[in-house]
């Protein structure tokens, strides 16, 4: 052995700043790198640039040695994909992002891909969303600007977009979007970087919101390049180029973040009942949930920093989420970051309820606030006080209602369709989840023997009865088998080989239930599309009319909308007597007139199919019980009486109680009896018509 060998210094680092050996296998260099790497990068995992390992290094190596087929790289496929890639391997090389560096402006960008959205209607209504009254500087509807345009047409970007693939959606928040002189300007700017970055035109819209206490912008793009081909955009730099590229915008309008004006900023965050900065901090600082504070450092910036977190750790000690065990050592509760965030959307939700009534002059205790999670448990009638996004990248709606029950109600989650009809001042009643039955259950659960289900047995009888239509049986029995496939993985059946399965007893309820549980909309009632107000005074058969008649008044409670509807009632009353549509005795007892809400919407009717036909120049004729009427559906009217269609011939029109079923026949020829204030429509008996 030489005197090097037994000289040589081989050290073995363990834990940083830990004097105590621990068992175990001792994380490499390298990898402690690696995690630290992570820790600063503010990417998502999945879109985060990876370090080149070393069996892919030998392998470059030899690759380019050899003059053969070079290898693929070994980044993250958010580094070596998509437009952009070439902006996010310079950010890489050159240090990583800067956006959370001192002095930068912080910006908040939310990204989303939406798959098929021109197809299903979801572009449109997130369109008719993002434009809605009230989110404008001044109150007023939002308005759709683009690159070159102040006044952006909504309807033609979205008839160019409708055979795209995907489409993207933004959400760009400056943190100091208030001081900027002119966010049209500076989202513009953005989106001319953000296309200098992508190597391509971009065709995009956007609108400003003022309504919440940070302005913020809503940038639509299509999912076309300027070549007409599909726009694929690098994950890494939807994750962090945008919001590099908006921070550098207004850091470079506004000037560096002062550290006075820093710190007066995270000072802010010492009281707020939400996930703040300070708290992420010292969740990444923390030692298995411990925070030892006792050392005060010398520098007065470090100084600071400690103040803070003691200030926040007597606020979050308040609330339950963080105990001192000794003067200066903190544990952090496990479900600190959860809570938190829970309690910062109940308040935004909160802060968003009050708007919305003070908006329309009215005033609610918010020990009254009724906040569902998903479709409501009992059904829910009131008044529609507001209607906005659930999540503002997405389609779906939340609906505040002003409840008769004396409670304000916040459901969140429905689809835009069930609720198009509900306007503002608008009576609703939204009540749980429907839990409809499919045809393909009830099949399965007839071909069903002794509990098991045999496809080779359904395939048999279903060409027996030759009822399928184009004659595809086989495709028409694997529709059932993947319905099964799917119960199965819930499960609810049990797959015994490839031609038995097991099918429960109580199969159709649960598979029933299965389907509510997945889809979780609230089922919505339009009861009234007017407000109060109009329906005291209003000439057809109103939700007031209905609830008098029904002479129940137990639901109504006596304060808020409830007692609103009270007085709406008794005002009502006084109408009808003023029209004779009604009498009042000496004992105070009201008797109304016999078949009074038949006579009322006869009466609306008439009214309005006159004044469409003046507007027409086409006679109107009212439809009689038990008549057969035919024509082509034209369009609908709303009236107080409910929702009517219009059915036009050659030489007449008339109106009909709508129903949802012949929307899609627009345009087309529809039949039906009427019969007792309905149609019953004959659709899948006319040539051409179906379902």
């Amino acid at each position: 052995m030489s005197a090097d060998d037994e000289n040589r210094f081989r050290p073995r680092p363990g834990r940083i700043r830990s004097d105590a050996p621990k068992l175990g296998k001792a994380k490499s260099f390298l990898t402690q790198a690696k995690k630290l790497a992570r820790q600063h990068s503010n990417a998502h995992p999945k879109y985060s640039p990876r370090l080149p390992s070393r069996v892919s290094a030998k392998s470059a190596a030899k690759g380019s040695m050899g003059g053969g087929k070079a290898p693929r790289a070994s980044g993250g496929p958010g580094v070596r994909r998509g437009r952009g890639a070439a902006f996010v391997r310079a950010r890489t090389l050159s240090g990583g992002w800067r956006h959370s560096a001192p002095g930068i402006r912080r910006v908040v960008v939310k990204t989303r891909y939406v798959q098929q959205a021109g197809k299903n209607g979801k572009a449109a209504a997130h369109l008719r969303y993002i434009q809605r009254d009230g989110t404008s500087r001044d109150g007023e509807r939002g308005q759709l600007y683009s690159a070159n345009e102040d006044r952006a047409d909504g309807d033609a970007f979205l008839d160019r977009g409708k055979e795209d693939r995907h489409q993207f959606r933004f959400i760009v928040s400056p943190e100091d979007g208030a001081d900027l002189t002119d966010l049209t300007a500076h989202t513009r700017d953005l989106m001319k970087q953000v296309e200098t970055d992508l190597g391509t035109k971009l065709d995009w819209i956007a609108v400003n919101h003022f309504n919440t206490g940070h302005p913020h912008v809503h940038v639509v793009v299509r999912g076309k390049d300027e070549m007409g081909e599909n726009l694929v955009i690098n994950g890494d730099y939807l994750a962090n180029g945008i919001r590099e590229r908006a921070s550098e915008l207004s850091t470079l309008e506004l000037g560096p973040v002062t550290e006075i004006e820093q710190s007066r900023k995270l000072s802010a965050e010492v009281d707020q009942d939400r996930f703040t900065r300070i708290d992420r901090a010292m969740t990444e600082e923390a030692d298995e949930r411990f925070l030892d504070l006792r050392h005060e450092p010398d520098d007065p910036r470090r100084q600071f920093n400690r103040t803070l977190r003691l200030r926040r750790l007597a606020k979050l000690e308040k609330m339950g989420l963080a105990t001192e065990h000794a003067p200066g050592v903190w544990e952090m509760s496990g479900r600190m970051e959860p809570i938190l965030r829970e309690i910062g959307e109940r308040g935004d939700i909160i802060r968003s309820m009050h708007k919305a009534l003070k908006a329309d002059g009215l005033e609610r205790d918010p020990m009254t606030f009724h906040i569902h999670d998903g479709p409501p448990e009992t059904p829910i009638v009131g008044r529609v006080v507001d209607k906005y996004l659930t999540d503002e990248m997405g389609e779906n709606l939340t609906v505040v209602v002003d409840g008769i029950d004396g409670r304000t109600h916040h459901v969140p989650g429905i689809d835009p369709a069930r609720v198009e009809d509900a306007r503002i001042g608008g009576i609703v009643e939204i009540g749980p989840a429907e839990t409809t039955q499919r045809p393909s259950d009830r099949t399965i659960a007839a071909i069903a023997e002794d509990g098991v289900y045999r496809p080779s047995r359904h395939l048999e009888q279903a060409k027996f009865e030759g009822r399928v239509p184009g004659g595809d049986y086989e495709g028409y029995v694997d529709a059932h088998v993947r319905r099964l496939e799917a119960l199965r993985r819930a499960g609810i059946v049990e797959r015994i080989d490839a031609d038995q399965w097991r099918i429960p007893d109580d199969f159709e309820s649960r598979a029933a239930a299965y389907d509510a549980g997945r889809n979780r909309q609230a089922s919505v009632r339009i009861l009234s599309a007017f407000d109060l107000e109009k329906q005291i005074g209003a000439d057809g058969a109103t939700w007031l009319d209905r609830r008098m008649l029904a002479n129940d008044a137990s639901d109504l409670a006596p304060a808020g909308f409830g007692q609103q509807v009270r007085d709406a009632m008794d005002q009502r009353r006084d109408h009808h007597i003023e029209q004779g549509d009604a009498t009042r005795q000496q004992n105070g007892r009201v008797f109304y007139r016999r078949n009074l809400l038949a006579n009322l919407r006869e009466r609306e009717v008439a009214r309005v199919g006159a004044e469409i036909a003046e507007a027409k120049a086409l006679p109107f004729r009212a439809a009689t019980d038990g008549e057969t009427v035919s024509g082509k559906f034209t369009g609908t009217v709303q009236l107080s009486s409910g929702k009517f269609a219009i059915v036009e011939q050659s030489h007449e029109f008339t109106l009909v109680p709508w129903r949802p079923v012949i929307d899609r026949q627009l345009g087309r020829e529809v039949a039906g009896i009427v019969q007792g204030g309905s149609v019953s429509w004959q659709l899948g008996r006319q040539r051409g018509l179906s379902l």
